[in-house]
């Protein structure tokens, strides 16, 4: 199987700094929520739904469909456009991605907006999973830091300096997570709604590279 660009490091630093943007930006300007991830919409439903609060029960059950939906979606992707030559079915979900949050930045609705934001983390998280054959996620960091953490006791174990180096890329990629908040904190502040335009600058340098390196599709 021939290399994968967008299993590269560089298209990962990208995506991991898109992903810490949007988590500053559902914060600060979308109602103090993060969209990224599901488990807090989770603990939310069983709450509600213990108390009985229907409507609350809705607010918290939609974006995690929202979610669902876009690994769904993903999958439909890269199943019709696997034995495309011209393009990468990965290439097709970035392109969506900025698509979407382009109109996320012209909604009003906060609610709809954090749905839309957990169904594009979602095609995110689902297409993007791996670099240099190790898998991480670019719109979380827990298990970025469970893994890296591994990588560096089994270094310690064995000193074999392969999972250092490892342990190191899965740190470097939870602190560009943590870089991309801090940016995505400066622009929601100082801009607000439409911060979240700037968001996509990375996932269209991503998708240039990706483009730029002939990304093919074989098996993946």
């Amino acid at each position: 199987m021939r290399k994968q660009f967008s299993e590269s490091l560089r298209v990962g630093v990208l995506l991991a700094l898109t992903g810490g943007f949007l988590d500053a930006y559902t914060y600060l300007c979308r109602g103090k929520v993060f969209a990224n991830a599901q488990t807090g919409n989770m603990v939310m439903l069983g709450i509600n739904f213990l108390e009985g609060n229907t409507r609350d029960i809705i607010k918290y059950l939609v974006p995690i469909i929202a979610f669902a939906v876009g690994v769904l979606v993903v999958e439909i992707i890269r199943h019709r456009l696997l034995d495309y030559e011209k393009v990468h079915w990965r290439q097709v979900v970035l392109a969506i991605e900025i698509i979407l949050l382009i109109f996320v930045a012209f909604i009003s609705y906060d609610y709809i907006a954090n749905t839309l934001i957990s169904l594009i983390c979602a095609m995110q998280v689902e297409s993007f999973r791996k670099f240099h054959g190790n898998a991480y996620a670019t719109t979380m960091c827990t298990g970025n830091l469970r893994s890296g953490t591994e990588k560096l006791v089994v270094f310690m174990k064995n000193k074999d300096r392969n999972y250092l180096k490892v342990a190191f890329q899965y740190y470097f990629i939870i602190f560009v997570f943590c870089f991309g908040a801090f940016i995505g904190s400066i622009f929601s502040l100082n801009i607000g709604r439409k911060a979240i335009l700037i968001s996509c600058i990375p996932l269209v340098l991503s998708l240039v590279i990706m483009g730029y390196k002939k990304e093919e599709n074989i098996n993946s």
